[in-house]
């Protein structure tokens, strides 16, 4: 069905509570796992319904945040999900409790209830109302950030739109554009910090309520950590410090002799090349002609996806005003169809959502077969490998889009993917401190970010910006605020996307079928068993940082070669 047709209707809340209040009396009466399985699979359908629903009034309200019927309609599932947590978590309660559970995991599967253990564990109907507030604060936010309207070029523009004049490869304009920015911030600077304040205190309630030291310990939860600790988290960190930080170094100096500057500012951080990084050429309509192009070469199963998904128009990508910022993928259940909301400004970063979102989208359409409905779902840190190894598979179509400055963005697209990692991995630690340390004020937490970033990104100069040179940055980042803990997942990701592009210069085909078949697991398996399978180094084994700088570096060097046309 087209997204447009999609019909959507305020679900009847109260006869859904009633319905699952049944279903796990049901479960705790059974006394077969033929009569649990059925249940199980009503209540799959109560969920997949619900969460279709909502789905589909997210994606409208973050295309139009002016849209006052489904801001409305956000509203009422920001405060409705906590209640709706409560009734799956007591049907979870009956089917980890049942006497039958032995019987159940052989066909349900032992990480089923891992799961399920954990949703348990991360809930209580005591911090309903916590959970409620901070989903109004996020909303709040978001709305924050589209709303804003900045007068630039003798436009007006938003933050997204802001963006590709920030990457202009005129120094100056690069300057103001970042300059516009700050006024920005700095503007709502109060409101920023009271939002994040409120957010912090909401948080570590929570955490205390449920028997937690902190919310660094509710928050591993609530991201369904199952193979991991923080412990393993902060040698990775460590990892990323020792070998990745010194490489990046020297590609900052080299990058400053290329970029004949005597000194790089922050507003020169994304540029690679003199005269401006590559951007794709074409309107949009001829980008997703040159995606399906794209698609329908790389596999069978590609073509079938991107085929069914401009089909039913899952594709909402030109910024506007009133659009939230950003890019996603989000899943509309019982329509098996992902979709992609993106806000493309002229830049690479327009390439990506054609391959990065789109390799979400893939394992969404991919996992359509898989009955257990849980399973459908990943943890975050597997379904980035899903997108960020994409944006590395689709490289010898990029000539599509970049025609002869291809081998340029090649070189670019590998050397942001490592240079973000440090970004990542300070994102997360910074989230620790936080959470550690919840009575921080506004400028604790600013100046605790200032000292990550001496460690994680030494070079970075801000030229005496009044907000992000103050210990700000940190603020335009949404998952912070939205959804804490979500950034190493990134990096971890990234660290097996890499290994892929590196794996790819050796056996292209081999790799492929890796990345496919990692990707039809969906969330069968953990982050680490799934990585193993598909023959990948786990990210916390200590030699795989080293590795990958050696072997990105010996990429790296390739390509640059060919970008300047010595190869």
């Amino acid at each position: 069905m087209k997204f447009s047709k999609m019909p959507y209707a305020r679900p009847d809340t109260e006869n859904i509570f009633k319905k699952c209040g049944a279903l796990a009396q049901g479960v705790r009466n059974a006394d077969s796992t033929t009569e649990i399985l059925k249940l199980h699979k009503e209540f799959s359908v109560i969920y997949n319904d619900i969460f279709t629903l909502y789905a589909i009034c997210y994606i409208r309200h973050k295309i139009n945040t002016k849209d006052a019927y489904y801001d409305k309609e956000n509203d009422f599932f920001d405060e409705i999900f906590p209640l709706f947590t409560k009734a799956s978590v007591d049907f979870y309660k009956e089917m980890v409790n049942s006497p039958l559970r032995g019987e159940l995991e052989k066909v349900l599967g032992e990480l089923w209830f891992v799961n399920a253990e954990m949703k348990l564990k991360g809930f209580d109907e005591k911090i309903i109302e916590e959970m409620q507030k901070i989903n109004e604060l996020s909303s709040k936010y978001s709305k924050l950030l589209a709303s804003a309207s900045l007068d630039f070029d003798g436009k007006k523009v938003n933050l997204s739109q802001l963006a590709a004049y920030q990457v202009s490869p005129d120094r100056n304009v690069r300057k103001a554009a970042h300059a516009k920015r700050t006024e920005f911030f700095l503007e709502n600077a109060k409101e920023l910090d009271e939002k994040f304040d409120e957010l912090v205190r909401l948080r570590d309630k929570m955490a205390r309520k449920l028997g937690f030291s902190s919310f660094v310990e509710h928050g591993y939860i609530n991201m369904s950590r199952n193979s991991y600790s923080p412990a393993d988290v902060k040698l990775f960190r460590d990892g990323v410090k020792k070998s990745l930080v010194p490489f990046l170094s020297q590609m900052h100096e080299q990058r400053q002799k290329d970029l004949d500057a005597d000194k790089l500012k922050f507003y020169d951080e994304g540029i690679y090349f003199k005269d401006g990084n590559p951007k794709p050429h074409g309107t949009p309509e001829e980008m997703f002609a040159a995606g399906k192009k794209m698609y329908d070469e790389l596999s069978p199963e590609t073509k079938e996806f991107f085929d069914f998904m401009l089909e039913n128009e899952l594709f909402d990508v030109l910024a506007k005003e009133g659009k939230a910022g950003g890019g996603f993928c989000a899943d509309i259940p019982n329509y098996n169809a992902p979709f992609i909301f993106a806000n493309f400004n002229g830049t690479s970063g327009d390439v990506d959502v054609l391959t990065h979102e789109c390799g979400h989208a893939l394992k969404s359409y991919l996992s359509g077969d898989i009955e257990i409905f849980e399973y459908k779902e990943c943890t975050y840190d597997i379904a980035e490998i899903h997108s960020m190894a994409m944006e590395f598979f689709t490289a010898d179509w990029m000539r599509l889009f970049f025609g002869k400055s291809s081998d340029r963005f090649l070189y670019m697209q590998l050397a942001d993917s490592l240079a973000f990692i440090p970004y990542g991995c300070m994102v997360d630690e910074f989230q620790h401190i936080v959470y550690d340390n919840p009575k921080m004020s506004p400028d604790e937490r600013k100046a605790a970010w200032q000292k990550l970033e001496l460690e994680y990104k030494p070079h970075l100069d801000y030229d005496g910006d009044l907000f992000f040179g103050k210990g700000g940055a940190w603020q335009r980042q949404a998952h912070i605020y939205e959804l804490p803990f979500y950034y190493i997942d990134y990096c971890l990701a990234q660290i097996c996307a890499i290994s892929y592009r590196i794996w790819m210069e050796k056996d292209r085909k081999a790799a492929w079928k890796s990345y496919l078949e990692l990707t039809k697991k969906a969330g069968t398996l953990r982050f680490t068993d799934v990585i193993a399978e598909a023959g990948l180094k786990s990210p916390f084994e200590p030699a795989c940082m080293e590795e990958i700088v050696k072997g990105a570096s010996e990429l790296l060097e390739k390509l640059k070669k060919r970008a300047m046309g010595d190869a």
